[in-house]
Formats: structure tokens, C-alpha cells, sequence
């Protein structure tokens, strides 16, 4: 049950929404999860600021899972994530903060896991 959200500074037309789906569906299994449960977010034309200063290109991600987080795993999918956006979006790694949070309490179709 992973959920990926992105708020993103620039514009993301429905193309890049593909790709962004794409990519991350394949890349969720890093995490050991499936992409046939990944639910993905984009709240793009977000202002997002870094020391002090507004972002042209900049991205905050956020990445939930059900269960706990591997700290291996999230290390490389920071680094896809990275990637993913950079090659999609132009938006460079040191603007791109990524959380992760493991969720022991996760409801779907009428009950929890």
C-alpha cells in the first residue's frame, strides 16, 4: 500500500504525469512493493521555498508505506526518485526533499491490514 506524493514548482502537463506514473510504478519495487497498490498524487505549480529563497524548479515527495521502512531501500530510492525527476521535470536532486514513513495502520476496500 505505498503512496507517493509530489507537490512540484513547475507545471506538470498530463505527458509528464505519464511518464512521472510510469517511472514511479516501476521504481516502488525498490521498496519492495507492488505498483498494482501504488497510489500516486501531483500538486504541481506548488511554491516551495529553500533557504529563504523561492524555487524555480524544486519538489517535495513524500513517500508512505505499509509496514516499516527499510533505510537500504529508501537510500536507493532517493536516489531514482532523484533521477526520475531530474530526467522528467529538469529539476536537479538538491532541490528535492524526500520523506519516508512506514504506517502500521493502513484501511482499503472496508477494513485495515
Amino acid at each position: 500500500m505505498p503512496f507517493i506524493n509530489s507537490k512540484i514548482t513547475v507545471e506538470v502537463p498530463q505527458e509528464k504525469r505519464d511518464i512521472l506514473k510510469a517511472e514511479l510504478g516501476k521504481a516502488i519495487s525498490i521498496m519492495g512493493k507492488p505498483e498494482s497498490y501504488l497510489m500516486l498524487g501531483f500538486e504541481d505549480n506548488y511554491d516551495l521555498y529553500f533557504g529563504g529563497n523561492k524555487l524555480e524548479k524544486g519538489a517535495f515527495v513524500t513517500v508512505q508505506l505499509f509496514g516499516s521502512v527499510n533505510p537500504s531501500q529508501s537510500d536507493k530510492m532517493t536516489a531514482k526518485i532523484c533521477e526520475i525527476y531530474n530526467n522528467v521535470l529538469g529539476i536537479p536532486g538538491d532541490c528535492i526533499y524526500i520523506t519516508y514513513a512506514g504506517i502500521q495502520n493502513w484501511g482499503w476496500n472496508g477494513s485495515n491490514f
